[in-house]
């Protein structure tokens, strides 16, 4: 029996990936990549213009379908409303990214003492709870019916470990906040469960959690935030998230569900 190559096993070519938080930053290069691999891909934004500005990026640069969509994942009509819309545009969801997230955070509503609950509820909504709706409803329309799907989650290491808060010291930035380390531990253990259970339907879960990715900060928290790792840096933006959601989204990963893959520079290792 002729086993395939590594190429092979890499191929995303004419697989549909839907990208929650598509439009930019992590999301946007995670999009790109699963397009560069070949996947046609769905990409959301709270704001239309938004996603399909980013679509029209991805599509110029790949030759690959991709379409913009407007959904805030915070609400389960539109969640369903949005994984109906991508079926109707595609036809099918083979990978799904749960990117989508926020935290609202400033020095001085950061500190449990004085953060406020709507802050608090807002930050588990969009990245917790909009996890849940879209894995709920890609599975129940697209995946299950089709007894297969990579879904893969977006984690942070603030959901593994407590954060050195004194990387902010120096900055305006307020940085993470108790419920936004609440919300991501969440994500990464409905990783677990997901993978548990939708492992009947062939369905792989797996989770990706990142360390701090450089978007111009400050020389001060750049340098504050590469003494706290091992590699002595920040991650690449654009470059050191691709290899990660390829390679979960792929046949390479076919007989891994269940994890949580750090890609922080090792400093959840310390």
């Amino acid at each position: 029996m002729t086993q395939p190559t590594i190429q092979q096993l890499f191929d995303l070519t004419d697989q549909v990936a839907l990208v929650t938080g598509g439009a930019r930053n992590l999301g946007f290069d995670m999009a790109l990549a699963l397009a560069q691999a070949g996947a046609h891909v769905a990409l959301t934004s709270r704001t239309l213009a938004d996603a399909q500005a980013s679509a029209q990026k991805i599509a110029t640069a790949t030759g690959r379908r991709a379409v913009g969509f407007a959904c805030d994942v915070r609400a389960e009509a539109a969640v369903a409303q949005l994984v109906r819309d991508v079926l109707a545009e595609f036809g099918r969801i083979d990978i799904l990214v749960n990117n989508a997230g926020n935290v609202v955070s400033t020095p001085a509503n950061k500190p449990v003492e004085r953060r406020p609950l709507d802050e608090w509820n807002f930050t588990l909504a969009v990245n917790l709870t909009g996890t849940f709706l879209c894995t709920k409803h890609a599975v129940a329309q697209a995946m299950q019916p089709a007894r297969r799907g990579a879904i893969i989650n977006l984690g942070s290491v603030a959901g593994m470990v407590g954060k050195d808060h004194r990387v902010y010291r120096g900055t305006p930035m307020g940085g993470v906040t108790p419920d936004y380390a609440a919300a991501k531990g969440g994500v990464i253990n409905l990783t677990r469960e997901l993978a548990c259970w939708l492992a009947q339907y062939n369905i792989r879960v797996n989770c990706i959690s990142p360390g701090g990715f450089w978007r111009g900060h400050s020389d001060t928290f750049t340098e504050q935030y590469a003494y706290l790792v091992p590699l002595g840096r920040m991650g690449q933006d654009g470059k050191e998230i691709k290899g990660a959601v390829v390679f979960l989204a792929s046949e390479a990963a076919s007989y891994i569900t269940g994890i949580n893959l750090p890609v922080d520079g090792g400093m959840t290792a310390w």
